[in-house]
């Protein structure tokens, strides 16, 4: 099975490198710093789970130069899907799968009209890991996850295949029917963390057991279910236990990417995530002032820390 891995930071570079050592064909789409480095010394992730060093490590900045592939694993930051999406093109084939593994609920949507909606299937990533320096990934706890799925609901072959494939690998497969509940189950547990976390500019560890902040998360998680299910989307009815349940055994020291690039002084995906639950929260008559107001109060560093 060839795969193209888009983006190889940790979420793609995690992933990708785990079906690599389980004999994938694995190619990674990178640049940079990271892309020089992968080519030069191979991809090294170091993960409780156990190190992983591919050397070489199959990696190009030009998808044309790919051919097409069986399974693309779309891991680029929010802002970047519409051109990420273009780019990918030449690796599309009558079968192939393109499966987001982005935070956020609309990655789907902006890729069909770019790909054909044939192609794209949803996808939910349970990974915490970060680019510790350029060739190298860093994860977090031992949660390697993917709930993915095709967008109607059926049951595919290309679908069988690839979560066959994961599953040797040793990655935790969930192949859905309701690919849609899966995605807003993470998206208010994430939405949620990046933007209390950006905030504290602190991990979960430090934020859950505080009798001032702990009420936040629940009154995030419960904005962001009530939107869901003004939006129609099938939400379990104890989604927000559920949610304060992972919480409560998250690693300490976990946090999230947007806050991870926060303190780097990146640019964040804060419109994607708060932003969005606000944009649809007025979208359907939800009140949403918890997200409100962290939107507001990082919307200066949505382009990096301000001059």
């Amino acid at each position: 099975m060839r795969i193209a891995v888009v983006g190889a930071g940790g979420v793609g570079g995690g992933y990708g490198a785990t079906l690599a050592k389980a004999g994938a064909d694995v190619t990674f789409i990178a640049r940079g710093a990271h892309l020089a480095a992968m080519r030069g010394k191979g991809l090294r992730v170091e993960s409780p789970r156990g190190d992983t060093h591919l050397l070489p490590t199959r990696a190009t900045d030009d998808p044309r130069t790919v051919g097409p592939v069986d399974v693309v694993l779309f891991c680029v930051k929010l802002w970047d899907v519409e051109s990420a999406g273009e780019a990918i093109r030449p690796m599309i084939g009558p079968d192939t799968a393109v499966i987001p593994l982005q935070n956020g609920v609309d990655a789907s949507d902006r890729l069909a009209p770019i790909v054909g909606k044939q192609a794209v299937m949803g996808g939910v990533a349970n990974i915490s890991a970060t680019i510790a320096e350029p060739g190298v990934i860093r994860q977090t706890g031992t949660v390697m996850r993917i709930a993915f799925g095709e967008l109607d609901g059926r049951a595919s072959p290309r679908a069988e295949a690839f979560a066959a494939l994961a599953r040797a690998a040793g990655i935790d497969v969930v192949l859905s029917l309701s690919i849609l509940s899966e995605l807003w189950m993470k998206f208010i547990l994430l939405a949620s963390n990046s933007g209390i976390m950006a905030l504290a500019r602190l991990p979960i560890g430090r934020l859950r057991d505080d009798p001032d902040i702990a009420p936040w998360f629940t009154t995030a998680y419960e904005e962001v279910a009530a939107v869901g299910r003004a939006a129609g989307v099938p939400l379990p009815a104890d989604a927000v236990e559920r949610t304060l349940d992972f919480n409560r055994v998250a690693p300490p020291d976990l946090i999230p990417s947007m806050a991870v690039d926060l303190l780097r002084g990146n640019r964040i995906e804060l419109p994607w995530l708060s932003g969005k639950v606000v944009e649809l929260g007025r979208r359907h008559g939800v009140a949403t002032p918890t997200h409100a107001f962290m939107y507001a109060a990082l919307k200066p560093y949505i382009m990096g820390k301000p001059a």
